[in-house]
Parts: structure tokens; sequence; C-alpha cells
């Protein structure tokens, strides 16, 4: 094939979302990596579209909100064009109020939803949340906001490839980059960052999670003391994660999952009898800042990373489509200062 446009070196959300916004714009676009599309952290389970609490706003705060306004007609588009489900649904999020000092800030809360979320979304303290009922809390207090959405990572990645190859774009394992060139590689584009520059510049952090046979579809996600329970749109129920500096198999799931597992259970009764059909593990990529790394390519001039999606890839990955096509299509730079590369460098 002649030569693209735009290449993007991997397949996980960033690239692929990336590629996505390209082709949209009438690019030419190829997408490149050995290991097949979500075969990393994207290929996930868990899909906790979930905001930032809204206090102390700032410009990370704002970007995230505007890509989880932004999901809804990103994925709508996404699945029209390859017929496949990525799982999304802004069903909200339920949280118990754990202490009385807690519930304060949960009312404090609800007056910065109020102002900050444009009237588009809520947060409510509530003792009668919707979904599953039974949940522990501590104050008999929850909770819920209607911003937080849900996607299935895996099959998010596979719609997107899908819709891609529908119009014309090559997702392959191999190829010769061309044109502008996006580095979208995730764990391993940060270890050779830190390897050429002789400096932590950012790594993989472990996380495992499970998949149970339990069906919620049109139930809200739950956050319990740091535990996501995402029931997913095809009858299956997410449970995750663990977050590991120190591991030694990237890819085993050990007894920390175990205890994940157990806790839901404990949590939620309506679970205790659930089977487990899939345990998964991997690495996602942290950057030093902890917030992503957009824009120009510190080892590579000319050329372009985004990296660093960690825990919340696939709410950004909208807006970071984007700006990252902004950027390599037009030149025009809307990057918010923490994401620059720079951050972590």
């Amino acid at each position: 094939m002649a030569s693209a446009d735009v290449t993007v070196l991997g397949a996980g959300i960033f690239g692929l979302s990336i590629a996505w916004a390209c082709r949209q714009r009438g690019a030419s676009v190829q997408v490149i990596d050995p290991n097949g599309p979500g075969a990393g952290a994207s290929g996930g389970l868990v899909g906790a579209l979930a905001p930032h609490v809204p206090e102390n706003w700032n410009d990370k705060k704002a970007f995230q909100l505007d890509s989880l306004l932004m999901a809804e007609g990103f994925w709508s588009e996404v699945e029209a064009a390859s017929g496949l489900s990525a799982g999304y649904g802004r069903e909200g999020r339920v949280q118990p109020v754990l202490d009385e000092r807690g519930l304060e800030l949960a009312r404090q809360r609800t007056e910065g939803a109020a102002e900050l979320w444009q009237g588009r979304a809520t947060w409510e303290v509530t003792q009668t949340p919707p979904g599953p009922q039974g949940v522990p809390s501590p104050t008999g207090w929850f909770i819920f906001d209607t911003l937080s959405a849900r996607i299935h990572p895996r099959q998010a990645c596979f719609a997107l490839t899908a819709a891609l190859r529908a119009q014309g774009t090559d997702v392959s394992k191999d190829g010769i980059p061309g044109g502008q060139v996006v580095h979208a590689t995730g764990t391993a584009g940060l270890l050779e960052m830190s390897q050429r520059l002789s400096r932590p510049i950012g790594n993989g952090v472990k996380g495992q999670a499970a998949l149970l046979d339990f069906s919620a579809p049109k139930s809200p996600q739950f956050f319990v003391d740091g535990l996501h329970i995402i029931p997913h749109a095809d009858g299956t129920t997410a449970i995750g994660s663990t977050s590991e500096r120190e591991y030694e198999g990237a890819t085993s799931t050990d007894e920390q999952l175990d205890a994940l597992i157990e806790t839901a259970r404990q949590a939620f009764p309506c679970l205790r009898h659930a089977a487990v059909v899939e345990r998964w593990a991997a690495t996602r990529p942290r950057s030093r800042s902890r917030a992503p790394m957009l824009g120009e390519h510190p080892l590579y001039p000319g050329q372009f990373i985004a990296n660093g999606g960690f825990k919340i890839g696939f709410g950004m990955a909208p807006k970071v489509a984007e700006v990252m096509a902004d950027l390599v299509l037009e030149g025009r730079d809307q990057i918010p200062d923490g994401f620059r590369p720079d951050a972590s460098l």
C-alpha cells in the first residue's frame, strides 16, 4: 500500500483511538503492533470510566470531564462503523460513605459537581441508591453520580480495530512506518525512555482483575474501599484491580486476586455464588508525573508520543484522540502543560 499519512505504533486504547480520530478527518492511517490489538493493559476486564472528585479543579480534571462527556458519541460512532459492541454504558456509580467526615465532604461535592459538571451530570448523596440492595455502608449513606460510565476494555479494542479496518485502515503486526509517526507503545515505551535517558520516566504497574458470571447490565458500577465492581453489558461482572509496583510475573494471577474476589463477595452478597470465568493480569503504563504523556516524542525528533494512560486510559481516550489528531494533522497544540512529556522527564 502507499505510504500512510499517519502511522500509529501500538494498538492499545490510545493508539487505536488516535488512529480513529485521524481517520475521521480523512487521513490515511496504519496501525502497527507486533502483539496485535488490545494485547497489553488495554485488553483488560474492568473498564471504569469514573471522574475525579469535583473540587480543587485543574486542567487534568477539566480534560477528563471533557473526555467523559465525549465518550457516548465517540463509542456510538465506533459501534456503528464496526457492527460490534464496545460495552459502553453510562449507568453511573455508587460509593458507600464510610464515616461522618466523608459524609460532610460528599455533601460539599454535590455543590462542586453542580457548578463544574456543566449541568450534564449529578452527584447525589442518598440512602437509597440504585442497583443491588444489601451493600453495606457504615453511615447508611451512599454517593451516586451520573457521570461515571463503564466500558468493556477488550471488546472496545476489538470494536475500534474492526471500525478502522472497515474504513480501510491497516491494523497489522508489522509494517514500515510512514508519514507522521505516533508512538503509543505503553509500558515498553516508558521503559525504553527510562533506559535511554538513564533516569526513571515511567514504568508498568501490575493490575489483576477477574470476571464473574453475574448479570446486572443496567446496574451502576460500585466503588468500595478501592475496589471497582463493574456490571458489563454482556452479562458478566468485572472486579479489580490490584496495584503492584513489584511483581514477578506480569501476566500471572495469585492470592492477591483471590483476596479481591473474596472482598467483593463479602461486600456484595449477590456475588457470593457467581463463578469466576476469567482471571487476568497485565502491567499498566504509569508515567513519572502520573499523567498521560502527550506531544512531541523526547527520543524521536519530529515524531509524537501518547503514553501513560495507567488506570484512566479509557476514560481519557476520546479527548486524547482529539488533541493528538489536532497536533499531528493540523499542528494545533491544545495539550495541557501537565500532560506534556517534559512533566515526566
